[in-house]
Protein backbone atom coordinates (compact mmCIF):
# COMPACT_ATOMS: atom_id res chain seq x y z
CA UNK A 1 0.00 0.00 0.00
CA UNK A 2 3.09 2.41 0.76
CA UNK A 3 4.40 1.74 -2.57
CA UNK A 4 1.33 3.06 -4.07
CA UNK A 5 0.72 6.28 -2.29
CA UNK A 6 4.91 7.14 -3.29
CA UNK A 7 3.92 6.32 -7.04
CA UNK A 8 0.68 8.32 -7.07
CA UNK A 9 2.44 11.23 -5.03
CA UNK A 10 5.22 12.84 -8.38
CA UNK A 11 1.79 12.51 -9.99
CA UNK A 12 -0.45 14.31 -7.92
CA UNK A 13 2.72 16.79 -7.02
CA UNK A 14 2.67 17.18 -11.33
CA UNK A 15 -1.00 18.89 -11.35
CA UNK A 16 -0.26 20.89 -8.50
CA UNK A 17 2.47 22.64 -10.39
CA UNK A 18 0.47 22.96 -13.85
CA UNK A 19 -0.09 26.48 -14.46
CA UNK A 20 -3.76 27.93 -14.34
CA UNK A 21 -5.34 28.32 -18.11
CA UNK A 22 -5.48 31.70 -18.99
CA UNK A 23 -8.95 33.05 -18.35
CA UNK A 24 -11.01 33.31 -21.94
CA UNK A 25 -11.68 37.09 -21.07
CA UNK A 26 -8.21 37.99 -19.95
CA UNK A 27 -5.84 39.33 -22.34
CA UNK A 28 -2.74 38.47 -22.26
CA UNK A 29 0.41 39.59 -24.06
CA UNK A 30 0.18 36.72 -26.75
CA UNK A 31 -3.58 37.75 -27.32
CA UNK A 32 -2.79 41.44 -27.57
CA UNK A 33 0.12 41.34 -29.96
CA UNK A 34 -1.90 38.47 -32.07
CA UNK A 35 -4.72 41.04 -31.96
CA UNK A 36 -2.61 43.95 -32.82
CA UNK A 37 -1.59 42.01 -35.90
CA UNK A 38 -4.87 41.02 -37.22
CA UNK A 39 -6.30 44.26 -36.76
CA UNK A 40 -2.77 45.61 -39.21
CA UNK A 41 -3.62 42.88 -41.50
CA UNK A 42 -7.06 43.52 -41.71
CA UNK A 43 -5.96 47.49 -42.24
CA UNK A 44 -4.22 45.96 -45.41
CA UNK A 45 -7.23 43.74 -46.65
CA UNK A 46 -9.48 47.29 -46.12
CA UNK A 47 -7.35 49.44 -48.11
CA UNK A 48 -6.20 46.58 -50.48
CA UNK A 49 -9.86 46.16 -51.17
CA UNK A 50 -10.61 49.86 -52.07
CA UNK A 51 -7.57 50.25 -54.55
CA UNK A 52 -8.75 47.46 -56.33
CA UNK A 53 -12.37 48.84 -56.77
CA UNK A 54 -10.51 52.06 -57.57
CA UNK A 55 -8.23 50.38 -60.20
CA UNK A 56 -11.38 48.08 -61.75
CA UNK A 57 -13.72 51.73 -61.81
CA UNK A 58 -10.88 54.07 -63.44
CA UNK A 59 -8.55 53.42 -66.54
CA UNK A 60 -5.60 55.36 -65.73
CA UNK A 61 -2.09 55.03 -65.13
CA UNK A 62 -0.83 54.40 -61.00
CA UNK A 63 -4.56 54.03 -60.24
CA UNK A 64 -4.59 52.63 -56.68
CA UNK A 65 -0.73 51.78 -57.14
CA UNK A 66 -0.04 53.85 -53.43
CA UNK A 67 -2.78 51.73 -52.07
CA UNK A 68 -1.63 48.62 -53.29
CA UNK A 69 1.62 49.39 -52.03
CA UNK A 70 0.37 49.91 -48.40
CA UNK A 71 -2.03 47.06 -48.37
CA UNK A 72 1.40 45.01 -49.09
CA UNK A 73 3.21 46.39 -46.32
CA UNK A 74 0.23 46.20 -44.04
CA UNK A 75 -0.63 42.52 -44.94
CA UNK A 76 3.12 41.77 -44.38
CA UNK A 77 3.60 43.14 -41.09
CA UNK A 78 0.64 41.25 -40.06
CA UNK A 79 1.76 38.04 -40.89
CA UNK A 80 5.13 38.37 -39.88
CA UNK A 81 3.93 39.51 -36.79
CA UNK A 82 0.98 36.47 -36.94
CA UNK A 83 3.55 34.37 -37.20
CA UNK A 84 6.30 35.06 -34.66
CA UNK A 85 2.85 34.47 -32.24
CA UNK A 86 1.92 31.29 -33.58
CA UNK A 87 6.47 30.64 -33.34
CA UNK A 88 6.70 32.08 -29.82
CA UNK A 89 3.34 30.34 -28.43
CA UNK A 90 3.67 27.19 -26.06
CA UNK A 91 -0.09 25.78 -25.91
CA UNK A 92 -2.77 25.45 -28.17
CA UNK A 93 -5.85 27.49 -28.08
CA UNK A 94 -7.38 28.29 -24.95
CA UNK A 95 -4.27 28.49 -22.96
CA UNK A 96 -3.43 32.59 -23.72
CA UNK A 97 -0.64 32.48 -25.91
CA UNK A 98 -2.63 34.08 -28.69
CA UNK A 99 -2.30 31.11 -31.12
CA UNK A 100 -5.72 31.44 -32.71
CA UNK A 101 -5.32 34.80 -33.25
CA UNK A 102 -1.54 34.51 -35.04
CA UNK A 103 -3.22 32.28 -37.27
CA UNK A 104 -6.17 34.85 -37.89
CA UNK A 105 -3.04 37.78 -38.77
CA UNK A 106 -1.32 35.25 -41.02
CA UNK A 107 -4.42 34.36 -42.99
CA UNK A 108 -5.58 37.79 -43.12
CA UNK A 109 -2.02 39.48 -43.45
CA UNK A 110 -1.37 36.97 -46.55
CA UNK A 111 -5.05 38.07 -47.65
CA UNK A 112 -3.69 41.98 -47.96
CA UNK A 113 -0.91 40.65 -49.41
CA UNK A 114 -2.93 39.14 -52.32
CA UNK A 115 -5.15 41.88 -53.17
CA UNK A 116 -2.27 44.47 -53.02
CA UNK A 117 -0.64 42.38 -55.66
CA UNK A 118 -3.52 41.91 -57.24
CA UNK A 119 -4.23 46.05 -57.83
CA UNK A 120 -0.01 46.43 -58.75
CA UNK A 121 -0.49 43.82 -61.60
CA UNK A 122 -3.60 45.44 -62.59
CA UNK A 123 -1.80 48.83 -62.49
CA UNK A 124 1.15 47.46 -64.57
CA UNK A 125 -1.25 45.85 -67.17
CA UNK A 126 -2.94 49.31 -67.62
CA UNK A 127 -0.04 51.56 -67.78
Amino acid sequence: MLGGVVLATPAAAHVLVQPDPASAYALTAGRAWSLVAALVGLAGVVIGGLALARSAGRTGTGTGRRGAIVALVAGLAGAVGGGLVVAAADGGPGTGYGIVGGYVALVVGLLAMVLGGLVLTRSRRTG
